[in-house]
């Protein structure tokens, strides 16, 4: 399999402080704004906004986590059984401003499962989207995201593959993977 740099670690901790800064300029003091990581692979990326958000304005803004497992539309049409993770939501999004946080986006799916699965905690003022990876040409939902790492132009039989160094890597990256032909 080749694989192909996308991101290195100096690249994707530039890009999460851009985020911040545009979750700062766009949300101010965070009075009325929450931060929900899409499980599972969201969780790690929201874990590393909240805490340098904290770092560099000193707001400790509202996180948690959110499993869509059972929103999604392809739930019943596996031929395995999907495992559920941990939704962890301590507050209502009743009349908030959401910011969802995932590491990749491709079809879609996910997104609009989450939203789904949101609903459980009220009725949200407003949702926006962020996104490590926005894979563009792939997509089966018209959702778009307000906050992009980096966009790429994928085909189906490629993979993007998030790695973290607290995951055991050996530093943060983003490639993207191709299938060897035979």
């Amino acid at each position: 399999m080749q694989k192909r740099l996308v991101l290195d670690q100096q690249q994707i901790a530039i890009t999460l402080k851009r985020f911040c800064f545009q979750l700062i300029e766009n949300h101010d003091d965070f009075e009325n704004t929450v931060l929900l990581g899409l499980q599972p692979r969201g969780t790690l990326l929201l874990d590393k906004i909240v805490a340098l958000l904290k770092e560099i304005s000193g707001v400790d803004v509202p996180s948690g986590y959110l499993d869509a497992t059972f929103h999604r539309d392809d739930f019943r049409r596996r031929d395995f059984p999907l495992k559920a993770n941990e939704t962890k939501i301590d507050f209502l999004v009743e009349g908030k401003k959401v910011i969802l946080i995932d590491d990749v986006l491709y079809k879609g799916r996910s997104v609009r499962a989450a939203m789904d699965a949101m609903i459980a905690f009220g009725r949200p003022l407003k949702v926006e989207l962020m996104v490590l990876v926005d894979r563009r040409l792939t997509r089966d939902f018209p959702i778009m995201p307000d906050y992009v790492g980096v966009k790429v132009n994928t085909l189906d039989s490629q993979h993007v593959i998030v790695e973290w160094a607290q995951q055991g890597h050996p530093q943060d990256a983003i490639w993207i993977t191709e299938k060897d032909k035979i």
